[in-house]
């Protein structure tokens, strides 16, 4: 047989050895995209598709970056969906180097969360990419490992304790203390220390105090972590080039450990006689106590601390900023709060849970304010299987859509949420959905999986009730002290930044003003 040399002249070998290695390359980028859309169309039909015109959807991933980076990411996601599904639809598939979903369907989001769950998770790779942060803890994990967390973590948010209320009082009086005089405040700032201190007091038993000590370096460590953890999930199967190292991630988490550890080793200095003789009527019990008393396991105890504990202190201190946020711009709406929180217990008396449930615009002001700003604004889940989900596929997007195992299912609450299509016509006099109405809730209930703020299913969030009755209580004794907020912005929107939750891209700068107001 000739040699190659002698049929190709040797300066043309290398290129025409190129060549064909090129055409066997796109011929077989060709055969697979066949193969995976007839699996793909065995299972469902297909979603509109956001084209890509740079290998591996690397133009998207730099649009994602580059939104994000402009706190934009919610006019991105309008866009997407009006470019490439069309008015009315909210289901589109995309990729950064995989197809993607992206959708603010609630009967999708339903399916996900609940009439599918067992088709989709987290996934393995999401459990990785979170794993030097959260662990295997309830928010990165499924199947036996999150429902041994789930079950964990549970009962301890169960009963309405009072030694909750207790924690609230004792660091609501310190955040009093620092609004006082009139002074312009940074809103998130403020209620990021005081939730800190409250969550650390309520998981470990003692206060980080950074209210009193604003630049503590746990504070630092846990946001930097959170900002960076961000920009991991965001670029997805590009993650790799995040610069961990040199953004501190792994200082931060080492800092995050070393703080745990303490606490973890007071804990687990008592027997196990001595933490099933604590109870929850103890001054001194704390969430810490309630899981080591179920496990020894150093790592399981670090790991569902630092889930909670993000939990427990970002809800409550984002979701406190927008409201406040909303009761300075609206004074009328401050003094009718005000005014049933006089009517219902007075200036000076400490609220109960009784009272707190008992104080229906409290209500509809948190109601309001989670329906315009979803704590968690995007999330995904893995297909653990070959499955569908139920809309927005085909030509008319009626039809089922075709998932494959492995595939990402981002889904955004505060898109789907700000929909005004889900809402009452405007000739029915219902207030435009873009406002912040609280008023709209004394007639109104949202449809079925339409106003889902902590998700929805059997991973709804379990601190739910935690979350509201300490934002709930905060707003009382705020307004029991001060008679209004007065709003320092100019008119200026804050802007809505999204790391994990849903916060102020702008400072949100108010002075709380002192005086009795009406009492009767």
């Amino acid at each position: 047989m000739p040699a190659m040399a002698n049929i190709i002249p040797a300066h043309l070998s290398t290129p025409y050895l190129l060549g064909g290695l090129v055409v066997l390359y796109i011929g077989y980028r060709i055969a697979l995209t066949i193969h995976i859309d007839a699996k793909i169309r065995k299972l469902g039909a297909r979603a509109p598709v956001r084209k890509t015109y740079v290998p591996l959807g690397l133009d998207m991933a730099y649009e994602v970056i580059s939104y994000a980076l402009k706190d934009k990411s919610y006019e991105m996601w309008i866009q997407m969906f009006d470019k490439w599904a069309g008015p009315g639809r909210y289901t589109i598939e995309a990729g950064v180097g995989e197809r993607v979903i992206l959708t603010a369907e609630p009967e999708n989001i339903k399916a996900i969360l609940a009439t599918q769950f067992k088709d989709y998770g987290k996934g393995e790779q999401f459990r990785k990419d979170w794993h030097a942060f959260l662990g295997n803890g309830i928010f990165t994990t499924d199947s036996t490992l999150w429902h041994n967390s789930r079950q964990l973590i549970r009962p301890q948010f169960i009963k309405d304790r009072l030694s909750d209320i207790d924690i609230f009082e004792t660091h609501t009086q310190v955040l009093l203390s620092k609004l006082a005089g009139g002074q312009p405040i940074d809103t998130l700032d403020m209620m990021f220390r005081y939730t800190l201190d409250a969550a650390t007091h309520f998981l470990l038993g003692a206060s980080v105090d950074s209210l009193h000590h604003p630049q503590t370096k746990f504070a630092d460590a846990f946001y930097n972590a959170q900002r960076v953890q961000s920009i991991i999930a965001r670029v997805g199967p590009l993650n790799w080039a995040v610069p961990r190292k040199r953004m501190r991630f792994y200082d931060s988490i080492k800092t995050i450990d070393e703080f745990v550890s303490m606490y973890i080793d007071r804990a687990l200095a008592l027997s196990t006689e001595e933490l099933n003789e604590k109870s929850n009527h103890d001054t001194d019990y704390t969430f810490l106590h309630a899981i080591a008393g179920y496990t020894r396991d150093r790592q399981m105890l670090r790991d569902q601390l630092v889930s909670v504990l993000l939990a427990g202190r970002d809800t409550t201190a984002c979701t406190l900023t927008w409201a406040i946020y909303h009761l300075s711009l609206s004074p009328s709406i401050t003094a009718k709060l005000r005014q049933e929180i006089i009517d219902t217990i007075g200036l000076a008396e400490k609220p109960t849970y009784q009272h707190l449930k008992d104080m229906k615009y409290l209500q509809h002001v948190l109601n309001e304010t989670l329906r315009l700003y979803p704590v968690v604004p995007y999330n995904v889940r893995m297909a653990l299987k070959d499955t569908t989900l139920p809309t927005g596929g085909g030509p008319r997007g009626d039809q089922p859509i075709g998932i494959l195992a492995g595939t990402p299912i981002g889904y955004s609450t505060l898109v789907m949420q700000r929909r005004a299509d889900l809402y009452p016509g405007s000739e029915t006099g219902f207030a435009d959905p873009t406002r912040f109405v609280p008023e709209r809730w004394d007639s109104w209930t949202p449809r079925s999986w339409t106003y889902i703020p902590f998700n929805g299913g059997p991973r709804i969030c379990i601190g739910q009730q935690f979350a509201l009755t300490e934002m709930g209580y905060t707003l009382v004794r705020l307004l029991q002290r001060f008679s209004g907020i007065e709003n320092l912005m100019d008119g200026e929107h804050p802007g809505l930044h999204a790391d994990i939750v849903l916060q102020p891209a702008r400072e949100v700068s108010v002075r709380f003003v002192e005086g009795v107001g009406k009492s009767g």
